[in-house]
Order: C-alpha cells, then sequence, then structure tokens
C-alpha cells in the first residue's frame, strides 16, 4: 500500500469541494428544475420530427472524387449518354449444373418472362421506377460457352435509391415466378441490386451484451438501465438529425451503421461514468440534487472534454478533400454530439429526481456494491494497478513490445475495393458474380470502361481499341460505343482477373500510364480509364497525399488541446502516440482477418479481400475521438489526485482505483457494441466492427490501464513537465471541476447523515 494514503478526513474533504464555473451552475440548476429540463428536451424531439416530416431526406450513395480520372469519365458518361442514366440490373440465368439452358421449355420460360418486364405487367402502380429496355440474353456476347449461363441486362427509367428497393424487388420476382418452373436458377446484381443495410439485430447484441456488463458494475437493476436508455434516447435523437441533414446533401447507406455503432458505445460509456460518479457521491453522503450537480460537474466536465475530442477528429476527416468521406464523419458524429447534451442536461435531472431509488431492484445472488473509496481501494483493477506501478520496469517493456508486433501487421494492408465475390452467399448478388465468373470469366464482374473525349479526333477510340487488345491481362475488348453525336466514346475492357486482385490494379496503372497515351499521341483526343478498381485507387492516392496533412491536424491539435488540459507535453505526446499504437493495431487485426483470412470464418465471411479505402481515415478519426475518452477519464482522475498532493506514482494507484472499473466496464461495453456488427451481412459494417473493437479494447484494457500506469510510475514526476514559455503562451483549459478559493474548503454541502433512511440531515 503506498505511504501516502489518505486518511477518512482527507477522503471527505475532497468531496466536500464544490465545483464552480458555467458547467457546475448548469448542472445544478438541470438538477434543481428536473422536469423542465425533461419537458425541454420534449419539446426538442417534437420539433426535429416537424423538420423531418417537412424537411427530412433518404440515403444515398454518392461517391465523388474531383480532379480524378475516375470522377471526369464518370462526369462525361452522364452529360453524355443520356440514355443510360438508368441504373442496370443484370438477370442471371443458370441452369443446374451439367445441363443447358437451350431447351424449348427453358428458352421459352425466359422470353416469357423478359416480355413480361418490357411490357411492365410486374408492376401495378405507375410511380415506380420502371423497365425501359431489357437485352436479348441469347446471343454470342451473353450466352456462356457451354450454353449452361446467360443474362440479360435490364435497364431503368432512373438511378435507384433505397426508396425504390421494392420496384427492384417487383422486377426480381415477377422473373423468378415464371422461370424457375421451368428449372431455370435466376440470380440479379448490378446498379439496382444492392441490399438494404439491415440494422436491428447488431444493435439489439449490442444492448443485451452492455446490459449484462452494466448489471455486474452496478448490482441494480435500475442504475443499469439508466445508461440504457440515455443511450436510445441520444441515438434516436442522432437519427432525427441525420435525416433532417440528409434533406439538404447525400448521405451515404452506411452511415447510418455508424450512428449505430458511435451513438450506443458512447452514449453507454459517457452516461456510465457520469451515473458512477452519481452513485459514489450519494454513497460518501451528499444529497440526490448535490450529487447529480456535482457529478455533471466533475465526470460531465470529461464527457465534454471527450466530446470535443471527438469533433476535432471528424473535423480532420475534411483535409482529405473528399466529401463523402467528410459527410460519413460527421454523420458518426451525431452519436456523440447529442449523447454530450443528454448527458450533462437531460440525464443529471433523471438522477436528480432519482435519488436513491437508483439502487433499487438489487440483483438477486449478488452481493451489495460498495462504492465508498475505501472500498474501492480493494477492487481488483485496484490490485492491479498496484501491481504495475510496482512492476513497472517489467511489464512497460513487455506491454510495449507485444503492440508494436501486433500493430505491426499493419503493414501487410492493401486497400482497394472489395468486390461481390466476397459478400455472404446468402445475397443474390453474390450468386449472380459467382455464376458470370463461371461462364465468362473472373474478370467479367469488373470491366474497366476506357472513357474518349474525341475532340475531333475521330479516329482515337478505334486506335485506343486496337491498342488494348494486345496488353497483357486483357481478356476481351468490345469495339467503341459512341454517344449519339459521336463526341464521346467508350471502350470495355475485361480483365482476366477479379475486379479486387493486384493484378487488376497492375492492369489500370498500365492502361493509364502506358497504352491510353500511347494510343492518343498526337490527337487532341483525352481518354479517362474508369470504373470501380480505378475509382478506389484514385481514392487511396488522394488518402496518401493528404495523410500526412489529416494525421498532422488530428495529432496536433488535440496535442495541444491535451497539454492546455493537463498541463503536461509528456501526457499530450504520450496521449497522441499510444492512441496511434492503438489504431495499428487495429488496422493489423482487420488485416490478419479481412485481407489474410486468419479466423474469417468467424465473420460469416468466406473469400478474403482487400480493404475498402476509405474505412482506414474514418476509423483512424473515430478511434482517436474515442480512445481520447478513456485517456480523459483515467488522467484527469489521476491528476485530481496529483493535484490534490499526492505524488505522480500514488496518484496513478488512487486514480486507477477510483476510475479503473468503470473504464474497463465502458470499454468492454464499447468493443462488445461494435463486435456486434460483425454479425452484420455488410462487408463494410464487418470491417468497421473488427477495426473499432479490437483496436477500442486494446486502448482501454492495455494501454489506458496497464502500458500508461507503467510508463507514469517509470517518469514519476517528470510525467508533469511543460516549458515554462509553453506553459506561459497555452490558455487553461481544465479537466477537473474548478473548486471553490482554489484551495480553500467550499462551504459543505448538505449531507445525509450515517444511517440511511432516518430523514435526519446536518449542516
Amino acid at each position: 500500500m503506498a505511504s501516502h494514503e489518505r486518511t477518512p478526513t482527507d477522503r471527505r474533504a475532497a468531496h466536500e469541494r464544490l465545483s464552480t464555473g458555467a458547467l457546475a451552475r448548469w448542472t445544478a440548476l438541470c438538477a434543481r428544475h428536473p422536469w423542465r429540463v425533461i419537458a425541454g428536451w420534449l419539446a426538442i424531439v417534437v420539433v426535429l420530427v416537424g423538420l423531418v416530416a417537412g424537411v427530412g431526406g433518404g440515403l444515398r450513395d454518392e461517391f465523388e472524387i474531383p480532379g480524378s480520372d475516375s470522377q471526369r469519365a464518370t462526369d462525361l458518361i452522364e452529360s453524355e449518354f443520356v440514355a443510360e442514366q438508368g441504373a442496370v440490373l443484370n438477370i442471371v440465368f443458370a441452369a443446374p449444373p451439367g445441363e443447358r439452358l437451350d431447351t424449348p421449355e427453358r428458352q421459352g420460360a425466359i422470353r416469357e418472362a423478359l416480355r413480361a418486364l418490357r411490357s411492365q405487367e410486374y408492376a401495378p402502380t405507375a410511380d415506380r421506377a420502371g423497365i425501359v429496355s431489357v437485352d436479348n440474353p441469347f446471343t454470342p456476347e451473353t450466352w456462356s460457352g457451354d450454353r449452361r449461363i446467360a443474362y440479360a441486362e435490364a435497364q431503368f427509367d432512373q438511378t435507384i435509391e433505397p426508396a425504390d428497393r421494392d420496384a427492384v424487388v417487383a422486377v426480381e420476382d415477377a422473373v423468378r415466378n415464371v422461370v424457375e418452373p421451368a428449372g431455370v436458377t435466376v440470380e440479379y446484381n448490378g446498379e439496382a441490386e444492392f441490399p438494404p443495410v439491415e440494422q436491428g439485430t447488431a444493435e439489439l447484441l449490442g444492448i443485451l451484451a452492455a446490459i449484462i456488463v452494466l448489471l455486474v458494475v452496478f448490482r441494480t437493476f435500475v442504475a443499469a438501465m439508466i445508461p440504457i436508455f440515455l443511450a436510445l434516447a441520444a441515438l434516436g435523437t442522432a437519427f432525427l438529425l441525420l435525416f433532417i441533414l440528409a434533406g439538404f446533401t447525400d448521405v451515404n447507406t452506411i452511415t447510418p451503421v455508424l450512428v449505430s455503432m458511435i451513438g450506443l458505445g458512447v452514449g453507454i460509456d459517457y452516461s456510465l461514468f457520469i451515473v458512477t460518479r452519481f452513485r459514489q457521491l450519494l454513497h460518501d453522503g451528499l444529497t440526490p440534487r448535490a450529487a447529480a450537480a456535482e457529478a455533471g460537474a466533475s465526470a460531465g466536465r470529461a464527457v465534454v472534454f471527450a466530446g470535443l475530442t471527438v469533433a476535432i477528429a471528424v473535423a480532420g476527416l475534411a483535409v482529405i478533400g473528399l466529401d463523402f468521406i467528410t459527410k460519413l464523419g460527421v454523420g458518426s458524429a451525431l452519436g456523440v454530439v447529442t449523447t454530450v447534451l443528454i448527458a450533462n442536461s437531460l440525464l443529471i435531472s433523471v438522477l436528480a429526481l432519482l435519488g436513491h431509488r437508483v439502487d433499487r431492484w438489487r440483483v438477486p445472488f449478488m452481493r451489495r456494491l460498495d462504492d465508498s473509496e475505501a472500498a474501492r481501494e480493494r477492487t481488483l483493477v485496484a490490485r492491479w494497478g498496484r501491481f504495475v506501478t510496482a512492476h513497472a520496469k517489467v511489464v512497460f517493456p513487455v506491454v510495449l513490445v507485444a503492440i508494436l508486433g501486433l500493430a505491426a501487421t499493419s503493414s501487410l494492408v492493401r486497400l482497394g475495393a472489395a468486390d461481390q465475390g466476397t459478400q455472404p452467399t446468402e445475397q443474390t448478388s453474390r450468386r449472380a458474380y459467382d455464376l458470370l465468373a463461371q461462364g465468362f470469366g473472373p474478370g467479367f464482374n469488373g470491366p474497366i470502361p476506357i472513357v474518349v473525349d474525341v475532340n475531333d479526333d475521330p479516329q482515337a477510340p478505334q486506335e485506343i481499341y486496337r491498342s488494348v487488345q494486345g496488353t497483357p491481362g486483357v481478356a476481351t475488348v468490345r469495339p467503341p460505343q459512341f454517344n449519339n453525336d459521336r463526341s464521346v466514346a467508350i471502350v470495355f475492357v475485361t480483365p482476366t482477373t477479379r475486379p479486387q486482385d493486384e493484378a487488376t490494379d497492375r492492369l489500370v496503372d498500365e492502361l493509364r500510364d502506358q497504352v491510353v497515351p500511347a494510343a492518343t499521341r498526337g490527337g487532341d483526343a483525352v481518354a479517362y480509364v474508369s470504373g470501380q478498381t480505378a475509382a478506389f485507387k484514385d481514392i487511396a492516392d488522394r488518402l496518401t497525399e493528404r495523410l500526412p496533412l489529416f494525421l498532422l491536424f488530428i495529432v496536433g491539435v488535440t496535442f495541444i488541446l491535451l497539454a492546455m488540459a493537463f498541463r503536461s507535453i509528456v501526457i499530450s505526446l504520450k496521449a497522441a502516440l499510444t492512441t496511434v499504437l492503438s489504431a495499428f493495431v487495429g488496422f493489423g487485426v482487420l488485416t490478419l482477418v479481412v485481407q489474410e483470412g486468419y479466423l474469417l470464418g468467424l465473420t460469416g465471411l468466406d473469400v478474403t479481400g482487400p480493404i475498402e479505402t476509405f474505412v482506414p481515415p474514418i476509423a483512424f478519426a473515430i478511434l482517436f475521438g474515442l480512445s481520447m475518452d478513456y485517456e480523459v477519464f483515467l488522467m484527469s482522475r489521476i491528476r485530481e489526485e496529483h493535484v490534490h498532493g499526492l505524488p505522480t506514482r500514488e496518484a496513478v494507484e488512487h486514480g486507477i482505483a477510483a476510475i479503473g472499473r468503470v473504464v474497463f466496464a465502458a470499454a468492454l461495453i464499447m468493443g462488445t457494441v461494435f463486435a456486434a456488427f460483425i454479425l452484420s451481412p455488410d462487408r463494410v459494417s464487418k470491417e468497421f466492427g473488427i477495426l473499432l473493437a479490437v483496436a477500442i479494447l486494446t486502448d482501454a484494457l492495455v494501454v489506458r490501464l496497464t502500458l500508461v500506469p507503467a510508463l507514469l510510475t517509470l517518469l514519476k514526476e517528470r510525467s508533469w513537465y511543460i516549458p515554462g514559455w509553453l506553459q506561459r503562451a497555452l490558455p487553461r483549459l481544465t479537466i477537473e471541476p474548478p473548486h471553490d478559493g482554489e484551495g480553500r474548503q467550499a462551504p459543505v454541502p448538505e449531507r445525509v447523515t450515517a444511517g440511511a433512511g432516518t430523514g435526519q440531515r446536518r449542516r
């Protein structure tokens, strides 16, 4: 036990120091007028619901890469090929293995199904997206050599948004009902076939896991359910804001998954910290209103700072210069913003109303939790903290080497676009992908369009067509397809390899750097190599170009904020570097699982593939903000102990004893919420779930509760070093709440006498 252990009188005096400042006045106001706060939030929700009904919009995937070849090609196609503005649905027909489609019965069924599509007999209402044309599947180009597989392209009269999903399903059902009785399997892919992002199951599993952890932490049902209700309230508010935002700009369909993932995690975690502090203050004798106000002024202050770091991290995404990445980050931050606002107002009011009833409905067969400071010193996490500080010279290098070794696996990562062949086999687009690959080759699913702006050089498209034919890695090339005035042409190139293969990446580079420039040399035509593979290469190039500035912004600004708050460049530098380490551990594990295939079956996937290009920057920004939560909550308590007179080692031990159990529980909750999204059928959701779950658990349990305490113990008082000139230059921003008189004891708050339940009070 540390030699600087405080006496009960010392502990009592520390709790009797009232917080001051604007936040303390606000939380005191919320605690005194709880019903007004509750009514105010109800009014806000009603207004938001009205705004959603009036100006809210739907979700729409829009990926623009300004200044890139793929974006210029897309712009040319959209402006010059008017007839192809609608989405395409690939209808893939297949006979059973070993059989053929060219029997009279099967061909007749397919022709009848396509005739019904052309006449739109499948659509009972006129307001649906409709089919304007359907190709003939029985041509040499659309019929496999063994006559087992054929496909037809059905052109819709408009792009397909999530709201049009029922029109696509109607088309698919109409064809399936006609051809399946004839023994023909039919599957679908293309722009029009995208399954809606499923939500509900992962969130429910995350909530159930969080309830179990909260019951263990609090030992009462009332206390355990408060963070759940707050998280759901914050999440609901965030979704209202999201759909209001969608009314003014494009919001991608993956955004709600990120909102749910982040909103549930921080919603439960932030309220967990405040409720824990509230119960500690109650058990130390404060009245419900005083305890609620003080919990908001202390733990709530750390919540505000943690939310601020998330906002800064998300703002850094704008540096990359890709609008859809910035919007994904902004959308994912909505859950954090609403949680911070609700936690520091509505939660304070609810706690003031509940008072000692927060300890009602005790969990059976579990011992009543003693939340006093003396009891916290005897917990397992407190003993762990003392073990780490006592063996810091061994713990620090061992843990650091282990983390560096795991983080090093992130060097194996290959960014790109995983094709539909990596999706779960339950999806029709995956089955259609497999059939087309079997019938027409692996590269058929990822054609590379070369868009040619003729510019008074009418021979350029034909020259490109001839030049590409002899290029290694090219399976077939289609003759140029011109628009109506023959000013723009498209040359479709089919590679010999899958869209996600590295060989396809190299083919795109060769076409861009050698083949196309040679074919257009000496003329005025301009050609752009496009397609999914090229687009994701363009995204990767933009990320590589802007990554240093992105990291400098996030790490630099957060470093300055933490230096202002903790008055130590050592603490702020340590926080930035260890968070980067945690992020690379997450990237490394994601790479090993999704790209290299280790434990892949546990994710519900059966095929490996590259990591989606946009996942790392978004995950890093979110992770950097969330990991600061644990840094702020733990270090603010350690600094509070240090400011009150304890040396660094003893401050670390008391800080871990006071807040370590809550950090541990919060990390389990957030990690479990993220991990639940691995069960989602969507591959990108799985990637975010794996990366964030691993990184958060590593950051909280290994870095914050093990590596950092060992480092602070080794550094001792040097942990709080800051140059004098920087101390004077930085504005003062404290995370621990200010108190009356800068060390002078404030008036003692109203306290309940020992012997709770008597109703007697003393001053």
